[in-house]
């Protein structure tokens, strides 16, 4: 009996230390998985990041010189044209406007009162024709009574006037039924109306002679603002051509925050331009003036502009566009060789840059540092790490000075 009891004793014992164990194990602290990153040396580079687009430098609009009807622009954006030789767009004169009943009525009666008056001018050439023989026939008896020294000088003299003034007035009676000939034809003219096509159609027999608008430089059309045949005013935008080989730039919209810190020179770097490799620019111009511009997410922002020149061989970018889209690193600082380590390694503490630092036996170790610049990254290191050091990356709330780790195994 005593001994089935000790043997009682002796398996409870057990279990509590099995147990206890297991609560033991289950209960005890285990290393917080991190990501690390190294501290090495290397080249360092800030840059302003933000998306821009292509332009060409000096478009020029094709616009109409004078009031008229445009002519169907034949011409497509991408086409090549030549300064001077290409006809880019043509033009003939507007078509009349229709005619209401008082204004058809008021040019046939301008029309008979100029038939009245062309009438009265040939009366009056046909009394001064008369005249004219009369005086006529009077010189040549003046001119045969002098001969015969039956009339004095004065008298001749006097028919010879008569007759040159009757002449003039021959003359201005004719000139009378030119101006009532010109009067005429005017107020016919009024009556030509939007249902008189044959006069302003552009036919081999037409008089109307279309006004051809060649290029103003040579390279490509960019787009096509008016491509139907219409009428249009003076000074309205027909196409707009520019120079997309020679004359390209780059226009990017930065916050007025980031372009305090880019100068006029800077090296950038474009990429997602959709063709291979990266292209070299350099800024050229920062406007002075900012604008008001609401993100997408309506957040107000002042931008300022600033324009990119190609650097690059412009054969690496003959694919790119007016209005096409790019995006730009403007390079405000490098260095070629510095201390640095992962930015997300850094946090803020009491003011301060800190770091946690992985040990060789599994503990991370909390440690101020100095930080130079920053391009979101990667950090410059001034004073705090050496290289080959490890850092924690993206510590948690919960991480403590001293607390055991463990690299996070890679998926």
């Amino acid at each position: 009996m005593a001994k089935k009891r000790q043997s009682r004793r002796i398996l409870t014992v057990a279990a509590a230390l099995v147990i206890a164990a297991a609560l033991a194990a289950a209960f005890w602290p285990k290393p917080m998985p991190v990501d690390l990153g190294e501290v090495e040396r290397g080249p360092l580079v800030v840059t302003v990041d933000e998306e821009a687009r292509t332009q060409v430098r000096d478009p020029y609009v094709v616009s109409t010189p004078i009031a008229g009807r445009l002519m169907r622009v034949a011409l497509e954006p991408g086409d090549f044209v030549e300064a001077g030789k290409t006809v880019v767009a043509q033009m003939l004169p507007t078509n009349p406007a229709a005619l209401d009943i008082r204004t058809r009525e008021q040019a046939n009666a301008s029309i008979a009162a100029a038939e009245a008056a062309l009438r009265v001018a040939e009366a009056d050439v046909n009394k001064a024709l008369a005249d004219r023989d009369l005086a006529e026939e009077d010189v040549k008896r003046a001119r045969a009574l002098f001969k015969q020294d039956t009339i004095s000088k004065a008298a001749l003299d006097r028919a010879e006037g008569t007759w040159r003034s009757v002449q003039a007035i021959v003359d201005t009676a004719r000139a009378a039924i030119s101006m009532r000939v010109a009067d005429l034809n005017n107020a016919k003219a009024r009556l030509i109306g939007f249902d008189d096509q044959g006069l302003y159609q552009a036919s081999p027999g037409s008089d109307s002679k279309p006004i051809s608008l060649p290029s103003p430089i040579t390279g490509r059309v960019l787009r096509v603002i008016q491509k139907s045949e219409t009428t249009l005013g003076a000074g309205a935008p027909i196409l707009e051509v520019g120079d997309t080989a020679s004359d390209l730039e780059v226009v990017v919209e930065l916050l007025s925050t980031d372009a305090v810190r880019v100068d006029v020179g800077n090296r950038v770097i474009i990429t997602n331009w959709g063709g291979a490799g990266d292209l070299a620019g350099e800024v050229e111009r920062i406007d002075p003036w900012g604008f008001t511009k609401h993100s997408a997410l309506g957040v107000e922002e002042q931008r300022v502009n600033a324009v990119i020149q190609f650097t690059s061989d412009p054969e690496q970018w003959r694919t790119l566009g007016h209005g096409f889209r790019v995006e730009t690193r403007i390079v405000v600082w490098e260095a070629r060789d510095v201390l640095i380590a992962p930015s997300s390694a850094l946090f803020r503490q009491n003011g301060r840059w800190m770091v946690f630092v992985a040990k060789a036996d599994g503990a991370a170790v909390l440690r101020e540092v100095k930080a130079g610049r920053n391009n979101g990254l990667h950090a410059q290191i001034l004073e705090g790490l050496e290289v080959g050091e490890n850092v924690v990356l993206y510590p948690s709330a919960g991480l403590t000075d001293g607390a055991k780790i463990v690299q996070r195994a890679a998926n």
